[in-house]
């Protein structure tokens, strides 16, 4: 079999049921879906994202990406996301992989493999797809291989990771990870920015405040910002806490104002109006949904 096909198959016999599965390989997440599902926001962290089978459909903001087995997705900052699979059957269910990519080992290998040409100024985006490539899935194949050998786990894992973001170093696109790889780079400085937003969205935000931990001036916080997440600061909050509120409602039964409120808004109106815009449907009848769902 060939690394795709291979890679089907063990993922396939690690993660028999619905759903995200840890593995005993640090940083290493396998899922499963056998049916398409109802797009639920999630916050990506930097991230590998390797479809193997089946497709998915990512939102950040107003922008959508759509990818399967042919393109991997690379998350590069802490993100909120809206994301569905698409494409699933029980006949041939949906099959990914995620790996945390770890910055200190991405900015030590771009130290010893400097990209060939410069990089520009501007911040890249969020996320990012570029196409897989044979010597990307062969890697990923011998990692996830790895767990039907458990005692190579410890010896050989460093190893394999290493190889893996060498080839997103230097594969066609990769300039996004070159970024992250950067302490000095735009979005590296965002980076900060959202580690800041994501500790601190129930409070109220000054903007100057948060483009002065970024090191960059107001307007050009703005700009770079909105370039990386396709919203603005205050959208970005919002989205932390709509997502933060529904798992409080869903997981903790608060009601809408009492979820609102933990959150960081004043007005109950205010967050009803939010969470329609965002989720399409008023704070108790999603919850209610929801709720019925997990316990069907």
């Amino acid at each position: 079999m060939g690394a795709l096909e291979t890679l089907v198959d063990l993922i396939g016999r690690h993660a028999t049921t619905d759903g995200i599965h840890g593995t005993p390989i640090s940083g290493l997440r396998l899922t499963r879906s056998n049916t398409p599902t109802m797009p639920m926001p999630v916050v990506y962290e930097p991230t590998l994202c390797l479809i193997v089978q089946g497709r998915k459909h990512v939102a950040i903001g107003t922008t959508s990406y759509v990818y399967d087995a042919a393109k991997y997705l690379v998350a590069s900052v802490d993100i909120p996301v809206m994301g569905a699979v698409i494409e699933a059957s029980e006949a041939s269910p949906y099959l990914s992989l995620m790996l945390d990519l770890d910055m200190t080992d991405l900015s030590g290998l771009d130290l010893q493999y400097p990209a060939a040409t410069g990089m520009n100024g501007k911040a890249g985006a969020a996320i990012e797809l570029n196409d897989t490539t044979p010597e990307l899935l062969d890697a990923a194949m011998r990692l996830v291989r790895l767990l039907d050998k458990p005692s190579d786990i410890e010896a050989l894992t460093p190893l394999i990771i290493r190889e893996i973001l060498y080839r997103l170093l230097t594969g066609p696109g990769n300039g996004i990870v070159r970024q992250m790889a950067r302490a000095d780079s735009r979005l590296r400085q965002i980076a900060k920015a959202i580690a800041w937003l994501r500790s601190h969205y129930r409070e109220p935000c000054r903007i100057d405040h948060i483009a002065e931990l970024a090191g960059m001036s107001r307007s050009t916080f703005h700009a770079h910002f909105k370039a990386v997440t396709s919203m603005t600061p205050l959208e970005f909050r919002s989205q932390l806490r709509l997502q933060e509120a529904r798992r409080l409602m869903v997981a903790e039964a608060l009601d809408a104002a009492e979820a609102g409120y933990r959150v960081g808004y004043e007005s109950p109106s205010q967050f009803s109006r939010n969470y329609l815009r965002l989720f399409g449907a008023t704070p108790a009848k999603d919850a209610g949904r929801l709720r019925s769902g997990a316990s069907a």
